[in-house]
């Protein structure tokens, strides 16, 4: 009987695992994408594709590891650098809910809507995301200049619906602190660095014209295959609807159990 119930309630981790992202267009099959270059150092994992168009770079992987598909500067990966392009003017173009220039993200609790910062945005400690049980809902960041995580910051959901999706769109580039637990989608205009053990939940690292650094973390899109449960999802079962998305270890991370039980269960802008 035990292992019935729990059959049922993964059932709807697989379909919310299958869902689309439309703003992304094709972009959305990917952890990360880089304009210049994509840099890895230590054992990065990405779920979903890794690509860089129209620079050729790509290094670090091994040791970095791609559950998904390499593309180098070939036209899949021109298309969704494309369709990249198409989102962030599409996500800078949202009117926006709340003007938060000057205001750190952390310690705030925010629900669906459009944010605004006239210039750089930051986060140091937690954000939380109460997604008040809806579905289909989308946060969109509107970000003029540079996005920064201090270490050990991270964004707690709560609430989580089905199919929910966090936009942080950043008009130069954004850094993520070490160990930094983060979520959702980063479509920055030039470069995106992940400093040591930092994650990304349901999202990617998509860098429109400069290069996106890695440093022994892990990336999922949560549509990979169509095989990786909403980690989000999880926690809601497993903790009474509240996680701090993407926490992590040394040697272990909240996304790395999204690996584990699906197993268990078997240009430029002008």
């Amino acid at each position: 009987m035990k292992l019935a119930r729990m059959f049922f309630l993964l059932l709807p981790l697989f379909a919310l695992a299958a869902s689309a992202d439309s703003i992304l267009g094709s972009a959305s099959s990917f952890a990360v994408l880089g304009a210049s270059a994509v840099t890895n150092t230590g054992p990065t994992v990405l779920f979903g594709d890794l690509g860089v168009a129209p620079g050729t770079s790509i290094t670090g992987f091994p040791p970095g590891i791609v559950n998904g598909t390499i593309h180098d500067d070939d036209a899949v990966a021109m298309q969704a650098q494309a369709d990249s392009l198409t989102a962030y003017n599409f996500l800078a173009s949202q009117p926006f809910t709340q003007n938060l220039t000057g205001q750190d993200l952390g310690g705030q609790t925010l629900t669906p809507g459009v944010y605004f910062f006239s210039s750089s945005a930051q986060l140091t400690g937690t954000l939380t995301i109460n997604w008040e049980g809806l579905s289909n809902q989308n946060l969109i960041f509107q970000i003029g200049s540079t996005l920064t995580t201090a270490s050990a910051s991270a964004v707690l959901a709560i609430n989580m619906g089905q199919n929910d999706n966090v936009y942080w769109q950043v008009g130069s580039s954004a850094t993520l602190g070490t160990t930094t637990a983060f979520m959702g989608n980063i479509v920055a205009d030039q470069s995106i660095t992940l400093n040591h053990d930092a994650t990304i939940d349901c999202g990617r690292a998509i860098a429109l014209n400069g290069a996106v650094t890695l440093d022994t973390n892990t990336i999922n899109n949560c549509v990979t295959s169509g095989t990786t449960p909403e980690p989000g999802t999880i926690a809601l079962l497993t903790t009474g609807g509240a996680i701090a998305v993407g926490a992590n270890s040394s040697s272990f991370s909240f996304l790395g159990m999204c690996s584990a039980l699906s197993a268990f269960c078997r240009k430029r802008k002008r």
